[in-house]
């Protein structure tokens, strides 16, 4: 989920539904609640739920609230459900059966089923995580909960697709709060006896465990190894390949995909120029070490001197500029795709979220590759969780402290830093957070006491940013608002 338009297709609809009857044929007396689209005789589409049982499909229940905000489109590709869903009979328990959102609505759905007689609420999720939303989804439930006076049975998926994670956390909430909750980003079974008056948990396997709250860093180091492992196998590769400078966005990418995949499935790749220095070369060494990956130096030198001496004619009289500091970046794009032909690897590419924003990037150069990590992720937040991930290795730092220490750099020309072109991420982290996650305008962030003159250059640098940001691979959202599904802005427009 979300299987898009996919659900366009006749035959794919069809498929899904042989699926159905396949799981239905192995029920017994346990009942089991199958999400699947439906589509009617005269060719209506719904997300559906199939209760099933003793071989057969005994009843569907069709989502009532289709969501299109964020990253959901629903009403592209199915018709609501019709109000007054059935409720169903388990061994002599009324149960009402909804689908994601119906539950989050008011006064909605869900409420109409306990009012109709529900004595226990079961809801289906394929519902994305983005940091906070656990919380988000307690809070929603007790409410919710507490309005129709019987239990809920909150069951969410678990893994990663394209750039949507699933972190699970499904859980039993009472009118007394959660009485039962799984672990996050873990697939699990669990057998739950729940008190139908909704007020306490008896008894059963597991009984009244309610997993941890996971903090910040912990919860999107999960969903950033999650994603990516998932990304990686489910689209039939093994292998990952990362360009390591010795800074901190390729580390961290390469601690990330040692921690989801192995340290025997990611190779390193370091690509020094005429403007590496010695320490971005020790340091990528000193990481590679530290992870246990196999890592291989293929300057790039002799290429970027082959090319400048191919331009030369049509350069000629024209002065050095971002042009040869861009034709490095792309050389080692180039490198590593190669190597991605050759031994089947997927290259991870390094940008952070600040980058992105800002489009201090190379097109086809250090943004060419297969998935973007930690696109979702600011530059101040990508040290927080190295940082976090160093104090939890037991055998000591993943990412060397001279990783963290030194400034960053891409390295394009002598003597280059990122607070030569952007100002300190101190300062340009929480103003992308309130124009890009907030929403805010120009005008508004001036208002807001911010320097006129950088927020107009910033908030310029984003918006003609766009046209590069749509090239890029996807990348894995953890935030509540990414680039591509959340935040969808035309590239040709001169709103300011």
């Amino acid at each position: 989920y979300p299987p898009e338009d996919l659900v366009l297709k006749r035959r794919f609809v069809d498929d899904c539904w042989v699926q159905v009857l396949r799981i239905a044929a192995m029920t017994g007396e346990c009942v089991a609640i199958v999400g699947f689209p439906e589509r009617d005789k005269v060719g209506r589409r719904f997300n559906a739920a199939a209760i099933c049982r003793n071989g057969l499909v005994e009843e569907v229940i069709r989502k009532r609230a289709l969501p299109t905000y964020d990253v959901f489109d629903e009403d592209r590709w199915f018709d609501p459900g019709e109000l007054g869903q059935p409720l169903v009979d388990i061994n002599g328990v009324t149960v009402g059966v909804s689908i994601c959102e119906d539950v989050w609505i008011d006064d909605g759905p869900v409420v109409a089923q306990a009012r109709d007689g529900a004595a226990l609420l079961v809801n289906l999720n394929g519902s994305p995580f983005h940091q906070g939303r656990l919380a988000e989804r307690v809070s929603m439930l007790e409410r919710r909960s507490e309005e129709c006076g019987v239990p809920i049975v909150y069951v969410n998926q678990v893994g990663g697709q394209d750039d949507l994670i699933f972190d699970g956390g499904s859980m039993v909430v009472g009118v007394g709060g959660v009485v039962e909750r799984l672990a996050q980003f873990v697939e699990a079974v669990n057998v739950v006896d729940v008190d139908l008056e909704g007020t306490r948990q008896t008894a059963g396997t597991g009984a009244g465990d309610v997993a941890p709250v996971l903090d910040r860093c912990e919860e999107v180091w999960a969903a950033l190894v999650i994603g990516t492992r998932d990304y990686v196998i489910k689209n039939g590769f093994t292998d990952v390949v990362i360009g390591l400078s010795g800074g901190v966005d390729s580390s961290i990418v390469a601690a990330i995909a040692v921690d989801a995949l192995g340290a025997d499935r990611v190779h390193g790749v370091l690509m020094p120029s005429r403007f590496s220095s010695d320490h971005s070369v020790s340091d990528a060494e000193a990481l590679c070490e530290l992870l246990g990956i196999e890592h291989r130096t293929i300057a790039i030198e002799p290429a970027h001197h082959a090319f400048l001496e191919m331009l030369a004619p049509s350069f000629e009289g024209r002065a050095i500029d971002l042009t040869e500091e861009n034709l490095q970046s792309r050389l080692r794009g180039v490198t590593l795709m190669a190597l991605s032909n050759k031994f089947g690897w997927m290259v991870l590419t390094t940008g952070n979220k600040s980058e992105s924003a800002v489009g201090y990037s190379t097109l086809y150069g250090d943004t060419a590759g297969g998935l973007a990590v930690i696109r979702d992720v600011y530059k101040l937040f990508v040290y927080e969780l190295c940082r976090w991930r160093n104090a939890r290795s037991p055998g000591g730092d993943l990412v060397p402290e001279s990783v963290l220490t030194k400034p960053p750099s891409a390295e394009l020309r002598p003597d280059q830093r990122d607070d030569q072109s952007l100002p300190p991420y101190e300062v340009l982290d929480p103003l992308l957070e309130s124009y890009i996650d907030g929403d805010r305008t120009e005008a508004e962030l001036i208002e807001a006491g911010h320097d006129p003159e950088m927020v107009g250059r910033i908030c310029r640098l984003v918006d003609l940013a766009e046209y590069k940001r749509r090239q890029n691979p996807p990348g894995l959202r953890v935030m509540s608002k990414a680039f591509g599904r959340d935040r969808r802005l035309p590239i040709t427009n001169r709103y300011r």
